[in-house]
């Protein structure tokens, strides 16, 4: 395994990012149409019940399966790193979809996790 990255491997790896932020988006989706002040177990029925939930937990399989084939030709010491940009993509997309704040330091925060990014990809 070689200590630099490929084109191919980045790519895989920021689709890999995306698809966590994707399925954060969906259990966030998922946590609106719980029913309100419901029980532990109203709202454990609700979940298996929910299509955007079971959507989310869906992607997350297919997510370990294609991480684990990653693995397979790319350091784990690398690849992990990568997992950071979905902790940039989600505040943006919660941002877009949920109207929630984005304040400066979030986003120097998410600046930060980008350059570290690029540091790691170079």
């Amino acid at each position: 395994m070689s200590e630099r990255l490929s084109i191919a491997q980045i790519a895989v790896l920021c689709s890999y990012a995306a698809g966590m932020a994707g399925g954060q988006i969906l259990f966030k989706l998922a946590s609106l149409r719980l029913p309100a002040g419901g029980s532990l177990v109203e709202r454990a029925l609700a979940l298996a019940h929910n299509w955007l939930f079971l959507a989310a937990l869906a992607l997350y399989l297919a997510l370990s399966v294609l991480w684990v084939w990653v693995l397979s030709f790319t350091p784990l010491s690398r690849a992990y790193l990568f997992v950071a940009l979905s902790f940039a993509l989600v505040p943006v997309l919660a941002g877009v979809l949920f109207a929630e704040p984005i304040s400066l330091r979030l986003a120097l925060g998410m600046a930060l996790i980008l350059c570290g990014l690029v540091l790691v990809a170079g």
